[in-house]
């Protein structure tokens, strides 16, 4: 019997920061990113880095779902727009996030909330942030 050997990524993020621009993000694996903080200008701010990241897991999920499912052949493409509701008080936070899968394929609507719903439970984001997990910070 072969054992399955699964490749674990190097995962994170550093932001670094200086007196005057602003923050640079990278990952372990070579990433890299600029931050935005102006409301008009263009690119990714924190908030579309929190939503960016729960839509591109539930995005990849729903495929992964329709592979569970037996039903990859069928899946097209699915769309995950995700927007939320931030505090107008303190402390700052999302207090609901908006979650829209459009799946494309040949499925009925049966299906397709199937696999939205399963694409939810698989997705780590989405476990992660119902979960309220802990936050460890330290001071180097």
């Amino acid at each position: 019997m072969s054992e399955l050997r699964v490749k674990k990524r190097d995962v994170g993020a550093t932001a670094l920061l200086g007196r005057n621009g602003h923050p640079q993000i990278a990952t372990p694996t070579g990433g890299t990113l600029s931050v935005v903080t102006a409301a008009s200008e263009p690119g990714f701010n924190p908030l579309d880095l929190l939503y960016s990241s729960l839509a591109a897991c539930l995005a990849l999920s729903a495929r992964i779902a329709a592979s569970r499912m037996g039903v990859l052949n069928r899946f097209e493409a699915v769309e995950a727009k995700v927007t939320g509701e931030k505090s107008e008080g303190e402390p700052a936070r999302i207090l609901r996030f908006e979650m829209r899968l459009t799946i494309s394929g040949d499925f009925d609507e049966a299906t397709k909330q199937a696999i939205a719903h399963e694409a939810e439970r698989i997705c780590t984001v989405s476990n992660t942030l119902r979960s309220g997990a802990d936050f460890h910070l330290s001071i180097a």
